[in-house]
């Protein structure tokens, strides 16, 4: 009985703590805002004007807009990139930042393409100093559901996702192999080719080959 009372009492602390009132009072909550841009989406797929293949690439045109809004790429390919980041010059981050920017935006947008009318329920979020962790669940129409975590960035006055973790598999962590393997193999301008040819192909539709 007493082990359950200080579990009671250890329970009732953390939530005190976790209804302190945050330190920007009257601001978004991380959570308010990712779900707020996420709303922002789901209604330009579900639009009746911007249905159909012909549509298709304005559709695609405005979720990108709201995902440059939600998304630090910088952060990302910082992070990304992990030990490698550090000695590379201002205009190499710079490019590297654009086209893995637009790596990760192409593959955004033709998953969120998939959606279909599944429901996403905003559990709860954790928020320490400038970073943030808000968790959520994504409900299949088979009533499976799918944990997501996304992990958020302050800068200024707004949150931004710099990774997203689905099923406990992180998107930095994932990219963070890819890259590492083939900057150890190679080199870093190895991999900034092969993301040249990345952008290019989805450019153009078709392979297109960098000597």
């Amino acid at each position: 009985m007493r082990r359950y009372r200080r579990v009671l009492v250890i329970a009732a602390a953390l939530a005190a703590v976790a209804r302190t009132p945050s330190p920007w009072a009257g601001e978004p909550s991380p959570t308010e805002q990712l779900k707020a841009e996420i709303d922002r989406v789901v209604k330009t797929l579900e639009d009746p004007a911007l249905q159909g293949d012909a549509r298709g690439a304005e559709r695609r045109a405005l979720v990108r807009q709201i995902a440059e809004v939600t998304f630090d790429w910088t952060e990302t390919a910082k992070r990304a990139l992990a030990r490698h980041w550090q000695p590379l010059t201002s205009a190499e981050r710079q490019e590297f930042v654009k086209l893995f920017g637009g790596l990760l935006e192409r593959s955004y947008i033709s998953k969120i393409e998939n959606y279909h009318g599944e429901r996403i329920q905003y559990a709860s979020e954790v928020v320490d100093g400038d970073l943030a962790l808000v968790h959520t669940r994504l409900i299949t129409k088979q009533g499976t559901e799918v944990p997501i975590e996304y992990r958020m960035i302050r800068r200024g006055d707004r949150w931004l996702v710099y990774d997203v973790v689905i099923e406990s598999v992180s998107l930095i962590s994932n990219y963070r192999t890819q890259f590492n393997t083939i900057i150890q193999t190679s080199s870093f301008q190895e991999l900034v080719r092969k993301m040249r040819v990345k952008q290019d192909e989805a450019q153009y539709g078709e392979k297109v080959s960098r000597q």
